[in-house]
């Protein structure tokens, strides 16, 4: 018999529906419960893509004994971490509290009736291994302490909920905002940048595209030779490497290695929007044509394989097929030579390394870029077209043939703030690159979320198979509203500029907190033991980071002050933590970059052909600190000041900064002499 969990949205959820768990979602029902009957709770935190979570399924939460002892002993929650991010900050800073380590998936906690947390740890096997204890007898052992030890039980949570009023905390700064934590982050980048491998650190090996981003900022700004390097060399070394799909497009989530070479399967959407975006921006820096592939690729399986029939994008691909984690996307050299000629294996096997011992669990091989096509050319004394031929057509057999295989599961609920960062890369390389249908694609996104997802002027969190529901967060609305001010971009709309609006002052209404920064959740979400408000990037950007950078801008086209004071609160809270460990602020930072020195807001008006021919030469240059917007000869004439410019029989643009605006100009090469110097305008 299916347990709670059969009528939730979540893939996740409805996963465990069958268990013999009794699992219940979330809710009052659930919480009322354990208050009733005095028992405890044992947490479940996971999605729908996460490897070890599918294991401590099949191991334990498949088993009749195992969910007998957790039926008898707790009320059983489970939660998926990306419908409930509210939840899972909470628990996963408790968890490293409790044990002095850094959390994961599946988070498992035990929680008293009214949810303080009291014991936790990530995965637990069946049978004591890897130095775990069993997950029956820690369980009995937890019931146990919770039977006899309540009182030390009830000190230790008032200690944690302390700590947690406490981490939240933050000193405003009360002098001038500057530029000395963008330093310190370049100098902090450098030092634990991998110069042989790329990316930041040792194994395992994340994308961090917030950092990556400001670092070509700052090359851009400063001329600062080094960022471009760091930044430059990751993004080439990830799309070489195993982490990037060389069949497909699109990123998986992680390396378990420095080389980016073996990933961990799952595909986020959420890691692929901003990579979307900044392998966009590391073309027009070094028009690098491998940047522009990987970009053309990446849309390519957003549109074929994320995109729903109704518009909105899908969640995420499992790192799991047939139970294997990657058996998807891993060859032999049998395999590949079967469906490709002799003088395509020639080539293919070269550059992907099949005649190197194998890469992935020591009898498969995971495709990456082991020879640069050009020694693969020297060394079978062949041209590099013809070459660059063969490992086309053999890419495209090898494509085909993986696709008759069995897939991994795809987790279709629709997310606000992760389409956001979709939309957001789609409208930006589709802006850059002059490809309508990615813009077509952005928007057909947008159009679902106000659709679906905006209600009575209150965004909802997560849609599925035509039902929305729950509150929207933070990220939801900071993360929307820098996309729509992309699309703004690309295609003028004075009814977008309108729900942008609408969006800030939302923005402001439900999160803001009055002595800076915003909160995680709005103020009239279900009360939980913490309210988080942080201005650390995670996995996703900073919600606190995005919301000052989307403001700002925001502020600067309506000349609406309430959102650049708001973005400065903010920048003035975060400022002593970026100033002393600016790691985990890029967010943050590259909102600081902006309140430094504002924006150009570059206007043109003029008739539409002729404008449309300087939207494309605009959108081409690396101009991070400029915000374009065109806007056509039939666009309406109610209008934010600055944007209320005279249309004229040809194009000109208007070019402000702050408070500061130039003459109009109507010289294309004196428009981009100006925005290519900062300090001009």
């Amino acid at each position: 018999m299916p347990n709670q969990l059969a009528g939730e949205t979540s893939p996740y959820l409805q996963q465990h529906a069958k268990n013999p768990v009794d699992w219940h979602p979330w809710g009052e029902e659930a919480l009322t419960l354990a208050k009733r009957e005095g028992r405890p709770i044992l947490l479940s935190i996971g999605y729908s893509a996460c490897h070890w979570c599918h294991v401590m399924a099949h191991e334990s939460f498949e088993d009749a004994e195992v969910a007998a002892v957790m039926n008898h002993l707790f009320v059983n929650i489970k939660v998926d971490r990306e419908e409930r991010p509210d939840l899972d900050q909470i628990y996963q800073t408790a968890h490293q509290m409790l044990t002095g380590r850094a959390g994961g998936w599946p988070l498992t906690m035990f929680l008293t009736p009214e949810g303080a947390p009291f014991f936790g740890g990530t995965y637990f096997p069946k049978a004591p291994r890897y130095g775990l204890a069993g997950f029956p007898d820690l369980c009995q052992r937890v019931a146990e302490a919770w039977r006899d030890r309540r009182g030390d039980i009830e000190q230790q949570n008032s200690e944690l909920l302390k700590a947690l009023a406490a981490g939240a905390a933050a000193r405003p700064l009360s002098g001038e905002l500057s530029a000395a934590p963008l330093k310190l982050a370049v100098e902090r980048a450098a030092q634990s940048y991998d110069a042989e491998f790329g990316g930041f650190g040792g194994a395992p090996k994340f994308p961090h595209p917030a950092e990556l981003e400001l670092l070509l900022r700052r090359h851009a700004a400063t001329g600062e030779a080094r960022c471009g390097k760091m930044a430059l060399h990751t993004l080439r070394c990830m799309a070489e490497g195993g982490i990037y799909d060389q069949l497909g497009g699109g990123f998986s989530r992680y390396s378990v290695d420095e080389r980016w070479a073996i990933p961990h399967f799952e595909k986020m959407l959420y890691d692929n929007g901003p990579l979307l975006r900044l392998y966009t921006d590391a073309w027009r820096v070094s028009v690098d044509p491998l940047f522009k592939r990987v970009t053309e690729e990446t849309a390519g399986w957003v549109m074929r394989e994320m995109q729903s029939p109704t518009g909105g994008y899908y969640s995420s691909l499992d790192a799991d097929s047939e139970h294997e984690e990657g058996k998807f996307y891993v060859w032999t050299p049998a395999e590949v030579s079967r469906y490709t000629t002799a003088e395509e294996y020639a080539v293919i096997a070269a550059h992907y390394g099949l005649e190197q011992p194998a890469n992935f669990e020591g009898r498969h091989w995971h495709l990456l870029v082991a020879l640069p096509l050009a020694d693969v050319a020297a060394s079978l004394r062949r041209s590099i077209e013809e070459c660059e031929g063969l490992l086309k057509s053999a890419n495209e057999k090898l494509f085909a043939a993986r696709e008759a295989r069995i897939r991994p599961g795809r987790d279709d609920k629709i997310l606000t703030s992760w389409n956001a960062l979709m939309i957001e890369g789609m409208a930006h390389a589709g802006r850059v690159f002059g490809r309508d249908d990615w813009l077509a694609s952005a928007h057909r996104a947008l159009d679902f979320v106000r659709k679906d997802l905006w209600k009575d002027g209150r965004l909802l969190a997560t849609s599925k198979d035509g039902h929305a529901h729950l509150n929207a967060y933070l990220d939801d609305y900071a993360f929307l509203l820098k996309a729509v001010l992309e699309l703004l971009q690309a295609d003028f709309d004075g009814e977008l500029l309108a729900f942008a609006d609408a969006l800030g002052a939302a923005l402001l209404t439900h999160f803001q907190d009055p002595a800076g920064g915003f909160y995680f959740t709005s103020h009239d979400h279900e009360a939980l033991i913490h309210r988080v408000k942080t201005g650390h990037d995670n996995a996703t950007p900073s919600g606190n980071g995005v919301a000052a950078y989307a403001l700002q801008r925001l502020g600067h086209v309506t000349g609406d002050l309430r959102y650049t004071e708001a973005a400065e609160c903010t920048l003035r809270l975060y400022f002593p933590d970026m100033a002393r460990q600016p790691g985990g602020f890029a967010s943050l930072l590259t909102a600081l970059e902006e309140a430094i020195t504002p924006p150009a807001i570059v206007v043109l008006r003029g008739p539409r052909v002729q404008l449309a021919d300087w939207k494309r030469k605009t959108a081409a240059h690396d101009w991070p600190w400029a915000l374009t917007l065109a806007l056509p000869e039939d666009a309406p004439g109610k209008l934010p000041v600055l944007l209320d410019k005279p249309l004229k029989d040809h194009v000109n643009a208007w070019v402000c900064s702050g408070v500061k605006c130039l003459e109009p100009i109507d010289d294309y090469s004196c428009l981009e002499r100006v925005c290519k110097t900062p300090e001009l305008i």
